[in-house]
């Protein structure tokens, strides 16, 4: 029986070599990638017995994405469909001013089609903890319906669930995710959301962490409520109480997946009972060590976030 289940859309990273322009790319690096993939490896990596639910072709190309999960050490429970294509992006680093570039190519993936039906819900039904992107409802009619009936079975179950907002312009608009995920509110107990997208996508423009982490738990009768500020640590809000956390300096190689091994630490560490203050410090040292990962995925150790946590962070280690 996994502590953590996580639902979402497994896929395949392609990056060109050092900072080379995607149109003038002669070859990739193919990495798997997902949100929720990468949440739940940050939190098997925390302590937590994860699994991840997703949909996939039957074919090379969705057993590569399988297989790529299934080294990471954490359990899968797909769903293999005879139809459709594995998901992928296309992802340009740079310095600035050109940044990080994210170029989507999800239309008629395997995952789009996904029904909860498929799933052995029991699964959820028995976890501790399930756990949802609102990158899932962005991509279909189906995979919104398939979010809310997961997360419906696992509120009826009694299962602590939680949602990372994770507003994907690219995806759909600032109202249409607003119009859905709010739908999704009530099945919540812990929200985390990037002060962002908060701002961007809930109307909470101008207000500070902490406000908006008390209105949205205010509005919304959360049990939790994490604000993130990227590098500059993050905000939770639990039982009237505001907990502050300045985040921990790090060099960013690779920024993107920070934010799941962020949600994946948070949610593992208070599944093993941790207070919401040590929560955030995993949460946070979890994320920095991110930074410095190239991938998505934050191949950690427990250790590791805690030489962080306890401010050991030697040049070289021997």
């Amino acid at each position: 029986m996994a502590d953590l289940v996580t639902f979402g859309e497994g896929l395949l990273r392609l990056s060109p070599p050092d900072e080379e322009r995607l149109e003038a790319a002669r070859q990739f690096e193919v990495r798997t990638a997902g949100s929720a993939a990468g949440t739940a490896i940050a939190a098997e990596r925390l302590g937590a017995v994860t699994t991840v639910m997703t949909k996939l072709p039957d074919g090379p190309i969705g057993r590569r994405v399988h297989n790529g999960l299934l080294e990471m050490g954490i359990d899968v429970e797909a769903v293999w469909g005879e139809e459709g294509r594995v998901g992928t992006y296309y992802i340009e680093h740079a310095g600035a001013p050109r940044g990080v570039n994210v170029v989507y190519d999800l239309e008629g993936s395997a995952f789009s089609t996904v029904s909860a039906r498929r799933f052995d819900v029991d699964v959820v039904r028995n976890a501790r903890g399930f756990f949802v992107t609102g990158i899932s409802p962005a991509l279909s009619d189906a995979t919104r319906e398939a979010t809310a009936n997961l997360l419906g079975a696992a509120r009826k179950a009694g299962t602590t669930t939680a949602l990372d907002f994770n507003y994907r312009s690219e995806l759909w608009s600032a109202a249409e995710a607003r119009e859905t995920l709010t739908q999704l509110f009530p099945a919540v107990d812990v929200l985390v959301v990037a002060a962002r997208d908060a701002q961007r996508v809930l109307g909470h423009g101008g207000e500070e962490p902490a406000q908006i982490a008390h209105q949205i738990a205010a509005d919304y009768e959360f049990t939790t409520v994490v604000v993130t500020r990227g590098e500059l640590g993050a905000i939770a809000w639990h039982d009237s109480v505001v907990h502050s956390h300045d985040g921990y300096e790090t060099e960013t190689t690779d920024p993107v997946g920070a934010g799941d091994a962020f949600s994946g630490a948070f949610v593992a560490r208070r599944l093993a009972g941790d207070d919401i203050r040590e929560a955030l410090d995993y949460a946070n040292a979890a994320a920095a060590l991110k930074r410095t990962i190239p991938g998505d995925f934050a191949p950690i150790t427990r250790a590791e976030v805690e030489a962080v946590i306890a401010g050991e962070n030697d040049d070289i280690s021997r």
